[in-house]
């Protein structure tokens, strides 16, 4: 499977989210095969709405799926506790993460409840969410609950 393809998907998602000026999060459901299921960006900003979060926008604009077991999720940004939650809830198979070193989130908790979580370490990611903290940083720590 190609992530750096899949991963491109979330990165023009959080582009997207940040040209509306809002938090650079994107995020997609894959199937296994790379078939796009639904994508989606941060919009908690842009709606005013809480729990718009990149990969919550995605899952919901996937739909019903009879299983999660075999999807892949890809995001731009290590999932907040809240998407962790959501992954482990619907049991995602696979957690693509664009990076963690800005934000780290469940990925841990993640991995030790069996969820396959595969960092691409994306220097596009981990510059784009570093700028938007440095100059964001009050929206930013609203996001993650840190205001």
């Amino acid at each position: 499977m190609d992530y750096q393809k899949l991963l491109s998907i979330a990165l023009e998602e959080a582009r997207s989210g940040l040209a509306e000026g809002g938090i650079p999060v994107g995020a997609a459901l894959f199937e296994t095969d790379g078939t796009l299921l639904g994508r989606g960006h941060n919009r908690r900003v842009q709606e005013g709405d809480p729990s718009i979060h990149g990969e919550t926008d995605a899952f919901r604009k996937a739909g019903r799926q009879k299983t999660y077991r075999d999807k892949i999720l890809v995001t731009t940004l290590a999932p907040c506790w809240y998407c962790s939650g959501l992954i482990r809830q619907f049991n995602i198979g696979t957690v693509v993460v664009g990076e963690s070193v800005n934000f780290s989130g469940g990925i841990d908790w993640l991995r030790q409840n069996g969820i396959n979580v595969i960092e691409l370490n994306s220097a596009e990611c981990i510059e784009m969410m570093a700028n938007f903290i440095s100059s964001h940083s009050e929206l930013w720590n609203e996001d993650i609950g840190e205001a």
